[in-house]
């Protein structure tokens, strides 16, 4: 009988274990996911601005050429 009872409290240990396992990695993927969304959100932000700016950023890159090929 003392036994079961050590078995039975050996059993409850390593639930609340992987329990407490489970709820760390959970939130560790959790802050990956955002991250991962952070970066992406960011990298659109990033494509829309050269997109939208080509014209001036162009414009400025000559600018700057032209005045390095008068040096």
């Amino acid at each position: 009988m003392r036994e079961l009872t050590t078995i039975t409290r050996a059993g409850v240990l390593m639930r609340r274990l992987a329990g407490g396992l489970r709820c760390h990695w959970g939130s560790e993927g959790q802050g990956t996911t955002e991250y991962a969304i952070l970066v992406g959100v960011l990298v659109v932000i990033a494509v829309l601005a050269i997109i939208a700016f080509r014209g001036k950023v162009q414009e400025l890159w000559d600018a700057i050429a032209s005045s390095i090929g008068s040096l």
